[in-house]
């Protein structure tokens, strides 16, 4: 199958290109918030959110036609007990947005219980806005037989400013199995210094700590009654219950040196088990022993709702085996594709905007330079590009699609894309340094000009700015090179200088991604990429 990554609506590309029982593992964090519409807000440098952001469905959330139809796909799938489920929910909430998110869930989650596997699971993350209705849906669509755990993470520390009622400091993780027949890998934690010594509090003369556990049965095995005489001479008998192993397994773990003989000959044998051998403490259902991302984290995205990297490790490894298939159909940053490339599994990443699109893209190259993956929906090419601009001179929201998606070929954020009001000529930002900040402008239109790159430096001066991208589709005039070179270069000590006006296109972004933009970098770091790229050039002229 491959690894794939799709831009689009999650409900269209599951109907139009995941096969039925094919997909061994879905995890999704559908995105709610009682406070605020399904945005993809980015934090800047201070750590603020963004005065921008790019609200993906501006509507979602609302009964409208859509969540109307959503409903009557519902009522008409074949699946009884959703359809009657979401009925009884709808008498009860009314058309509100909670019943449209419920709708649009549902009709979701009938096609992912349709992708899956018989052996396949599926975790849903959410909060408490709609933990308890998101609960029925998933035993209405997936049957209550099949719900397998209610995962407590602990997802953040506490809260200072609570003062009427309890800071909510914990997610939920619904884990569900599509059949009793799902993959199962038992996961562990590891014991600290202070656990291991008390849970193994004996210790053998080269130093390796152990307990001595019960050889009894617990339940009567009368086939494993029988009398046993150990290296020591002394004959033991056994608990009225039986053993617990066999006597050839008895005789084995005497060879070992793994039997702990009581001081009377009358007491009971028991077994050593030892710490080091221990893969520490099962995994219950409370998981508090994965922190949040903290800011200075070297996986933080400036993402809101990201997730920690290691919760997502947990889930796949317990529930996939490697050259599974993985599915994330509300991909946002991609963490869980993510933890699906790093262990060695196949993934399918779904999301609705171009912004996390890229920003996966970009977090995928990064961390597995040699990953392999397709990606679709999106423009791949310079033709692809011309014809996303072309769509936007017609229609405002593709124009605003094209911005998006050509920002995230640069890595930059969002200015204020589709929002009311004048963008006052800033269509994203790179942030840099502590402070810094580059202003991004994109154009898709023929007829670029030098009076763009003067209103693009005017804009730098006004907002105090450091950088500025001119962000082009089509090919800049000598004169607006020549105009983009008067303003300069900006410098910092220690870093290498460089221009404050750059002039990028969108076929070197195509091809460079964020390193067609040029910022600030340490001097001894630019000295030894640029040792490495003239290493790599050499060794290709020997190549040829």
């Amino acid at each position: 199958m491959g690894n794939h990554l799709y831009y689009g609506d999650n409900l269209g590309v599951l109907r139009d290109e995941i096969a039925d029982n094919s997909v061994d593992l879905i995890y999704l964090d559908p995105p709610f918030n009682s406070n605020a519409s399904y945005n993809v807000l980015f934090r800047g440098p201070s750590g603020s959110e963004s005065a921008a952001q790019i609200e993906a469905f501006d509507d979602t959330w609302h009964w409208t036609d859509a969540a109307e139809e959503a409903y009557g796909e519902v009522m008409h799938s074949g699946n009884g007990a959703a359809a009657e489920m979401l009925r009884a929910m709808r008498s009860f909430l009314g058309e509100n947005d909670m019943m449209a998110y419920l709708a649009m869930m549902a009709v979701r989650l009938l096609e992912l219980h349709r992708v899956l596997k018989p052996t396949g699971s599926l975790y849903l993350h959410c909060d408490p806005t709609a933990s308890h209705y998101l609960k029925i849906l998933l035993d209405a669509v997936f049957g209550a037989r099949n719900f397998r755990s209610e995962i407590v993470w602990k997802r953040t520390f506490a809260h200072g400013n609570v003062s009427m009622g309890y800071g909510n400091v914990t997610d939920t993780i619904f884990f569900y199995g599509k059949s009793p027949m799902r993959t199962w890998n038992q996961p562990f934690k590891a014991l600290d210094e202070d656990q291991i010594e008390k849970k193994y509090p004996k210790m053998d003369i080269d130093g390796r700590r152990w307990q001595s556990v019960t050889l009894r049965n617990p339940g009567v095995r009368p086939n494993l009654h029988y009398p046993y005489t150990a290296s020591n001479g002394v004959t033991y008998q056994p608990h009225p219950n039986g053993w617990s192993c066999n006597l050839e397994r008895m005789k084995r773990y005497d060879e070992e040196g793994r039997l702990h003989f009581p001081s009377k000959p009358s007491g009971a044998l028991r077994l050593k088990m030892y710490a080091d051998e221990s893969h520490g403490h099962r995994v219950q259902s409370l998981w508090d022993d994965i922190p949040p991302i903290s800011s200075q984290a070297q996986e933080r995205l400036g993402y809101p709702t990201q997730k920690p990297v290691a919760l997502l490790e947990r889930i796949v490894a317990a529930s996939s085996n490697p050259g599974d298939v993985v599915l994330d159909p509300f991909c946002g940053c991609g963490t869980t594709v993510h933890a699906a490339e790093k262990l060695g599994r196949q993934w399918i990443g779904i999301d609705v905007t171009h912004l996390a699109i890229g920003l996966i893209e970009k977090r995928l190259r990064d961390a597995f330079p040699k990953v392999a993956f397709e990606t679709h929906g999106v423009p791949q090419d310079l033709s692809g590009a011309r014809d996303l601009a072309a769509r936007g001179r017609d229609d405002k929201n593709y124009y605003f699609e094209f911005e998006k998606w050509a920002l995230s070929l640069i890595a930059a954020q969002p200015g204020n894309l589709g929002r009311k009001g004048a963008d006052r000529g800033i269509d994203g930002n790179i942030y840099f340094g502590k402070t810094h900040r580059a202003i991004v402008s994109v154009k898709a239109g023929d007829n670029v000009g030098v009076a763009m790159i003067r209103d693009l430096r005017g804009v730098i001066e006004r907002e105090h700015a450091e950088i500025g991208i001119f962000l082009t589709l089509t090919e800049p005039k000598k004169t607006m090179i020549a105009e983009a070179a008067a303003a300069g270069q900006f410098e910092m000590e220690g870093f290498t200088p460089v221009p404050r006006l750059q002039i990028v296109t969108v076929a070197d972004a195509l091809t460079l991604r964020d390193r067609a933009v040029r910022l600030p970098a340490r001097r001894d770091d630019a000295f030894k990429r640029a040792a490495r790229e003239e290493d790599r050039g050499a060794q290709g002229a020997l190549d040829l």
